[in-house]
């Protein structure tokens, strides 16, 4: 037994095993090549033991370097749990968040959600970011971030933690001189194309899946990043769209421009969630779910409801529902 370990070492040791690759982690570190080869090798020198094949690229971990390699996980998660705690455990001692969210909330709910914190934990430090979703559930994976609102990913979120907080379907914008049915418009010769959100973003991809499991076969003329330009256009008569009642809801300049209708058929929806690092306490995480759940429901759900009653029950919020 080693009668002493860097944790340097087994931090370097851990993203090696991981990446497999030596300069990736000294792009990922600023570390130099030589200092992250000089750090696994000193490890391995203390073990007396090889944990890496250093013969292979990408580099892959001996058996000894698999057992390891759990082990060393555990530890450092356990670790980054003690740390979490002593600096933030207690909510009303807290000393920094780091916390984004995505675009749909930065001007209406921001605010407000950052003058309660303020309040709520007077000792904390905030850095807010506003980011798209998949931006976010990578830099929480990370540890770039300590909590994140983000629309759900098809994918597994590995190493976060969920905490559900809006259930938002998907509608139809068309322009308000538009008389026809919904339907008409899911034809690939309607008289508007559709103006499609990027599908860079997770709310585009879930649209295309759901466009092409009605097998709607839908030219893409247009394909826009920023919602407030897709709604404006929907306005002037250039085209029609799909997107939620939480992302329409923010439009509010063109709202007596447009005419908004349920999605025909089958009704999909998207989950808006609080997304945490498996090691932030879950006291804060809980703090800003709870703030988060009425801001939505004062600022969004309740308003749209009040004006597209069809939406009660299908617009909500879900801080009581399990992820």
């Amino acid at each position: 037994m080693p009668k002493s370990l860097s944790l340097r070492w087994l931090e370097v040791f851990q993203l090696v095993a991981k990446s497999g690759s030596i300069q990736q982690v000294a792009s990922e570190t600023g570390l130099s090549i030589s200092t992250v080869s000089n750090h696994l090798r000193s490890l391995e020198t203390a073990l007396g033991i090889d944990l890496v094949d250093h013969g292979r690229r990408p580099m892959g971990l001996t058996p000894a370097g698999e057992v390891y390699a759990r082990h060393v996980r555990d530890g450092l998660i356990v670790l980054k749990k003690a740390e979490a705690e002593i600096r933030s455990g207690n909510w009303r001692h807290a000393t920094d968040l780091r916390l984004a969210l995505i675009d749909d909330f930065d001007n209406q709910i921001s605010p407000d959600l950052f003058r309660f914190l303020a309040h709520a934990l007077p000792r904390c430090s905030f850095r807010h970011f506003t980011r798209p979703s998949h931006e976010i559930i990578a830099k929480l994976q990370e540890h770039k971030l300590d909590a994140g609102v983000a629309t759900r990913p098809f994918e597994r979120t590995e190493g976060l933690i969920e905490y559900p907080l809006m259930r938002d379907p998907f509608i139809v914008v068309l322009p308000g001189g538009f008389s026809g049915m919904p339907e008409e418009m899911f034809s690939s010769n309607a008289e508007l194309p559709l103006l499609r959100y990027s599908r860079d973003y997770v709310i585009g991809k879930q649209i295309e899946i759901q466009l092409r499991r009605g097998k709607f076969d839908l030219p893409n003329r247009f394909e826009l990043e920023c919602n407030q330009s897709i709604i404006g256009l929907v306005a002037e008569g250039t085209g029609w769209t799909i997107t939620t009642a939480a992302s329409f809801h923010r439009a509010h300049r063109f709202h007596d421009q447009v005419r908004v209708v349920p999605f025909p058929g089958r009704n999909f929806v998207r989950t808006v969630s609080l997304f945490t690092t498996d090691v932030y306490p879950e006291t804060t995480s809980k703090l800003i779910q709870r703030a988060m759940g009425k801001l939505i429901r004062q600022h969004f759900t309740d308003p749209m409801c009040a004006s597209h009653a069809w939406l009660k029950g299908e617009f909500r919020t879900m801080e009581n529902e399990a992820a």
